[in-house]
């Protein structure tokens, strides 16, 4: 029986399924030439000195060089902080690069962690390749890295913590930078070995910059700034974190906008003002029972409102500081004893209040700063209204997230981890706006005698009502 003229033979059919593809990769030339369009200064550089050596000769050359060698190694020891603002994140990322980040080494670890695949037939490992490294301190690499096709964020995420070992890293933390590239965050150590000494008290008003409070130092170290105006901050940490760092750090900062009458600072110390008993010359108003600071929210909440009148009648959108309208900080220690463990109609009033406060204070220049041990909802019901949120040690890592946002601590805010002794007091996260990877910092320690120094250079001078009574009493 004659076969179908359009019908393939079985020969044919198997032929076409059982073609092979094949195992070999693309030549080694081709693939160092591609390397070297990646990597052109491996090429230039050899290139520039065999030129030099042929043009100027091989003495002259090799002199050159080590001079050079010995200029950088001169500046390090003679300048440390302008090599190491300048030279030293340069030289530091160029050997990471080669000796940890690139190569069968890096694939190999990769591999090990579960981040890249091997091919079977030619035994290549298939591995996301680093495009970029910074090392901006000894301690931190930031890294930029291609994935390979199929990955993606979560994969990275849940392998952080077996790539920090494989690194011998303290934590990794990844972040997605644009589709198919990651932010890949190696923290090497811990950067704060010791603690960052208390801000300096600005010489005048005019030199506090209210949007940018230097308060610490970050893993980086950079100056890590706290903006009051147009925020809320809410600062979560168990007992013995620091929180009373980062409630006088920013006292210190802008000390004489508070003399001058640009600031006023509301305190609200439900802890008997066992806290901020001390600076008490320097505030507006101090409330230390529940009656008193409901009292001190609602003075605080009416001044707004006025506020908000003058600028609808005066089509303002938002006002500027000055001694006219003045910066109202409403600072508040232990915020759970006035929303959550007072009495019911007090709580209920103190939420009413804040939320007025957090919601409406932005343009017309009531700020809120609240600490807390406890960042629930429960014992905080306010805490999505807070603009910035900062998180030191904690005891349990839900509470990571709770402050920081979802994913928070998967992306490396191991708040939870830092050791409650006073060597650590004050380490802490707050999310990078621009980057969302988390950053860690080490606020200043602010001690009493320092306390008692702003105290004395930055209190006000009491309202002429006060100075008439006490002078009557003195009569």
């Amino acid at each position: 029986m004659a076969r179908p003229a359009n019908r393939p033979s079985l020969r044919h059919h198997r032929a076409r399924h059982d073609v092979r593809h094949s195992s070999r990769r693309v030549g080694g030339e081709f693939r160092g030439l591609a390397w070297l369009v990646r990597h052109p200064l491996f090429a230039l550089v050899p290139a520039a000195l065999i030129a030099a050596a042929v043009l100027v000769g091989a003495l002259p050359t090799l002199i050159a060089v080590a001079a050079m060698a010995l200029m950088v190694v001169v500046w390090g020891r003679l300048h440390p902080p302008s090599f190491d603002r300048l030279a030293a994140p340069t030289l530091r990322a160029t050997w990471r690069r080669w000796t940890t980040y690139r190569g069968r080494r890096w694939a190999t670890l990769l591999a090990d962690c579960g981040l890249a695949q091997t091919n079977h037939h030619t035994g290549h490992i298939d591995a996301p390749r680093v495009l970029r490294v910074r090392s901006a301190t000894p301690s931190i690499d930031t890294l930029r890295i291609r994935l390979t096709r199929g990955q993606d964020l979560t994969l990275w995420t849940g392998r952080t913590e077996p790539l920090a070992d494989a690194l011998g890293a303290h934590r990794v933390a990844v972040a997605r930078q644009r589709p198919g590239v990651l932010n890949v965050v190696v923290e090497r150590d811990m950067p704060f070995r010791f603690a960052i000494p208390a801000p300096t008290i600005p010489a005048s008003a005019e030199s506090v910059d209210l949007t940018a409070l230097p308060v610490g130092e970050d893993e980086y170290g950079h100056p890590f700034t706290l903006g009051v105006p147009g925020r809320h901050v809410v600062v979560a940490g168990a007992s013995g974190s620091g929180k009373g760092s980062l409630i006088w750090s920013p006292l210190r900062a802008m000390g004489p906008a508070i003399r001058d009458g640009l600031v006023r600072v509301h305190v609200i110390d439900l802890k008997g003002g066992a806290e901020t008993r001390r600076g008490v010359p320097l505030f507006h108003r101090h409330a230390t029972t529940a009656a008193e600071a409901i009292a001190l929210l609602t003075d605080a909440r009416d001044e707004m409102k006025a506020r908000q009148q003058h600028m609808a009648d005066h089509g303002l959108r938002r006002l500027e500081v000055s001694t006219e309208t003045p910066l109202d900080l409403v600072v508040i220690d232990e915020m759970a004893m006035l929303t959550a463990y007072g009495e019911r109609a007090d709580v209920r009033e103190a939420l009413r209040l804040l939320a007025e406060i957090l919601t409406q204070g932005r343009a017309c220049l009531t700020a809120v700063m609240g600490y807390v041990q406890e960042p629930t909802k429960d014992v905080v019901d306010v805490r999505e209204l807070f603009t910035t949120r900062i998180c030191l040690g904690v005891t349990a890592a839900s509470h990571v997230d709770m402050v920081l946002g979802d994913g928070a601590r998967d992306r490396g805010a191991l708040a939870d981890e830092i050791p409650g002794d006073e060597a650590h007091a004050g380490i802490g996260y707050m999310i990078d706006q621009r980057s969302r990877l988390p950053i860690r910092f080490r606020a200043c320690q602010v001690t009493d005698d320092e306390i008692d120094e702003l105290v004395a250079r930055c209190a006000p001078p009491a309202p002429p009502e006060l100075r008439a009574i006490d002078s009557t009493e003195a009569a």
